[in-house]
């Protein structure tokens, strides 16, 4: 019996397992390790390789070891250090991470995994040695053997017919004592109907009725096609777990005066490391000396290579294109941004989809049910219309095969599975197959301003100069605010990178600007209100200052010896794309509202040159009833926000979608974050989202309309148990392929 869940005293211990290649893995792993006494919950990661027990007392970690075992995967107990669970991937209430389904009992013959061969196992299931080729793993060997055996079992048949039967017999017997051996464990652990079960029925039967030489065969193809299955299968693991690759497991750190060399991992926060042009950098951090165009694309999906200084964050994984940098960690190896984004998407498929979860229940139900459809073809025509009995029991077996659940159950998290996986390289992160598919449905994108539609800062957009040149006018202006941290200063020192005067006596003056003397010049920046009590404005200069806040710009005049020297107008520019972004949206039929706590005025302004409708003014609470009332017009809404203070907007809407608040908020608040910065990646996740269910969707019906064109011709007579293992591993085979076709989806 699975123990209440009293979170207050639960603990966790973590298992790395070898072997699992499919949802059906975790689940058979799931319920038997839930039989055990003493476990509250389970939480098995198939990407990760790796199984959560919770448990409310101490747990019997050698009966853990031997349940899973028994099933015929590796299995051994993580280390202390790796026992920490990630709480990025927090699924919305009532995702049902751990639904029964029943493919789902497959175990896919020993799956190579990257996991590796764990202790616990010397099974055929278990799979290769970490980063050992597929072929070499124990599942090829087994189906290179029976594969050998069926050939030998020919030529002796050949040679001597009177010993046919029994070579077949041995050749089927390789193959087959494996699979019993694997459906017997997993009813035991409480999972019956698997395919190992419907294909040992099917194979005994062959066998009753003098169809030995075909059942041998069709145990060869049955491993074949797992074999080809698991091969498929493994490329969206490589997908996501190639990110962890992405670090180097070097770092040259700075310590003692010089240089040396060390394991990644083994950096501290707050170490300077130093990075050479062309490496990748081995940890987060900021760049304390140097600069360099850094490419962000391994982790943000970005070609364009970024320009960055002092004070700049970078992230681990990343290439240093041209400079050397000295950087200061900021986040050891455990927790830099590609080891939480593989955490993220490894656990965020353990929260099953809508469609996964109705496909899980259906199986259910689906797999008793060929169970009993066998049965009444093998018995009713005989029985009733006299029908000859090795003819219609041969028929049932074969409805055995054609009707085993594979194809049908792997074609869901197949597709899911690939989906998170090609989102999380292009920096679309998505917690969990509910909220991928969730986002097919999104008809309305409310969008905050700040941070989101803006790049964050604001930026010098105009110098208007009076008597002297727009240089000087920007000179003077940079001169003034040296040393300020002021926003709009900021601005103004970005835009001057030359011919900056010594200021000197400088001084602020609170709420009306700073003004200090430059070159023997008395100089005031401030407020057009405050500059007009230093020096006479003319008309014309008035009305450029309201032309230009008009614009939303924030102006700044520059008095200088008493007269108007100049204007500089500034304003939060909004992010290279994302006009395309909000017109992509509407392309694909989603309406898109700015919501902003900002000026009416600077909010219109920046609406129409996005194309856009804007609500301004706003309070966090205004934002979160504008969404209400966006859904009560029947609208299914996303909000695009910074992951603070649009937390309750964020929380209401149907998906919450974090991005331009920094790392750690994008990835562990609301339901989706954009890891780059770009309006875009709103369209490429609806469109991600569209492209995984329309895979899902030719999945089922290739994996239906086989085992539907089978079942006719298994009954009148044409195909027999060799078509039947072919429709069902062929499909299997092909869904899975399918699926990983989504691994080259570009947006």
């Amino acid at each position: 019996m699975t123990a209440p869940l009293d979170q207050a005293r639960t603990r966790q211990t973590r298992f790395k397992i070898g072997g699992m290649d499919c949802a059906s893995c975790a689940v058979k792993i799931d319920t038997a390790v839930r039989r055990l006494d003493g476990v509250a919950d389970v939480s098995v990661s198939v990407t990760g390789a790796s199984m959560t027990v919770s448990h409310g007392g101490p747990l019997n970690d050698d009966k853990v070891l031997r349940q899973v075992a028994r099933l015929g995967y590796g299995i051994v107990k993580a280390e202390a250090g790796n026992s920490k669970r990630s709480s990025l991937a927090t699924p919305k209430p009532g995702a049902d991470d751990h639904a029964d389904h029943d493919h789902e009992g497959q175990d896919h013959a020993g799956h190579d995994h990257r996991g590796g061969q764990a202790a616990g196992s010397s099974r055929p299931h278990s799979g290769a040695e970490s980063g050992q080729a597929w072929w070499r793993a124990r599942r090829a060997a087994l189906t290179l053997t029976c594969a050998a055996a069926l050939l030998a079992a020919y030529g002796i048949g050949h040679l001597f017919p009177a010993a046919e039967r029994w070579v077949f017999l041995a050749a089927l017997l390789v193959g087959l004592v494996p699979i019993a051996r694997r459906a017997l464990m997993a009813t035991l652990a409480g999972t019956p109907f698997t395919i190992e079960m419907l294909m040992t029925i099917a194979a005994v039967g062959a066998v009753m009725i003098n169809a030995t030489k075909e059942a041998a065969a069709v145990v060869v193809l049955f491993l074949i096609g797992e074999l080809l299955e698991g091969v498929a299968a493994g490329r969206a693991r490589a997908s996501i777990q190639g990110l962890a690759d992405l670090v180097p497991k070097t770092a040259l750190v700075e310590r003692a005066g010089g240089t040396s060399e060390i394991p990644a991992d083994r950096l501290a926060v707050g170490d300077i490391i130093v990075v050479r042009p062309g490496d990748r950098i081995p940890a987060d951090g900021e760049i304390v000396e140097g600069s360099s165009d850094i490419v962000e694309a391994p982790v943000t999906g970005e070609s364009t290579p970024k320009r960055k200084g002092v004070a700049e964050t970078v992230f681990a994984g990343t290439i240093n294109s041209d400079g050397v940098l000295k950087v200061r960690v900021t986040a050891v190896a455990s927790d830099n941004t590609i080891a939480k984004v593989v955490r993220l998407v490894e656990e965020a498929q353990e929260a099953k989809a809508p469609t996964e979860r109705f496909i899980d229940r259906f199986s259910r139900v689906y797999t008793p049910g060929v169970l009993v459809v066998g049965a009444l073809v093998a018995l009713l025509p005989p029985l009733v219309a006299g029908g000859d009995w090795n003819e219609w029991i041969y028929k049932g077996l074969a409805i055995l095969l054609i009707g085993c659940p594979c194809a049908l159950v792997i074609s869901t998290p197949a597709a899911i599975a690939a989906g998170l996986a090609t989102g999380a390289r292009r920096g679309l992160l998505m917690k969990g197959g509910a909220v991928l598919e969730g986002f097919r449905r999104i008809t309305a994108v409310a969008f905050d301003k700040t941070g989101t539609l803006t790049a964050g800062k604001p930026v010098v957009t105009d110098i208007v100069a009076y008597g002297r040149d727009k240089r000087g006018v920007l000179a003077l202006a940079a001169a003034l605010e040296q040393g300020s941290s002021h926003p709009l200063a900021t601005a103004i020192l970005d835009k001057a990178k030359a011919d900056k005067a010594p200021v000197l006596a400088a001084k602020a003056i609170s709420g009306k600007g700073v003004e200090g003397s430059v070159g023997g010049i008395t100089v005031f920046l401030g407020s057009g209100q405050a500059a007009g009590e230093r020096a006479d404005m003319t008309q014309a200069q008035r009305l450029a200052v309201d032309s230009l806040t008009g614009q939303g710009r924030t102006v700044s005049v520059l008095v200088a010896d008493g007269v108007v020297a100049g204007l500089i107008a500034m304003r939060d520019e909004p992010r290279p794309d994302a006009a395309a972004g909000i017109a992509a949206l509407k392309a694909e039929g989603i309406r898109a509202v700015m919501l902003t706590g900002d000026n009416r005025r600077t909010a219109q302004a920046i609406a129409t040159s996005l194309g856009i409708e804007a609500r301004a003014e706003l309070l966090p609470q205004d934002k979160q009833r504008i969404v209400g009332e966006l859904q009560r017009e029947g609208l299914t809404v996303a909000k695009v926000g910074d992951g603070i203070n649009d937390a309750p907007a964020l929380a209401a809407a149907d998906i919450g979608i974090a991005m331009g608040g920094g790392t750690d908020v994008a990835l562990e608040t609301a339901d989706a974050a954009i890891l780059h910065g770009r309006v875009m990646d709103v369209a490429r996740m609806v469109r991600l989202s569209r492209a995984v269910m329309a895979n899902i969707g030719q999945n089922i019906t290739v994996a239906l309309g086989l085992k539907a064109v089978f079942l006719v011709t298994t009954i009148l007579g044409i195909t027999g148990l060799w078509p039947a293992i072919l429709a069902d591993t062929g499909a299997t085979v092909l869904v899975t392929a399918n699926a990983m076709r989504l691994l080259r989806w570009r947006g």
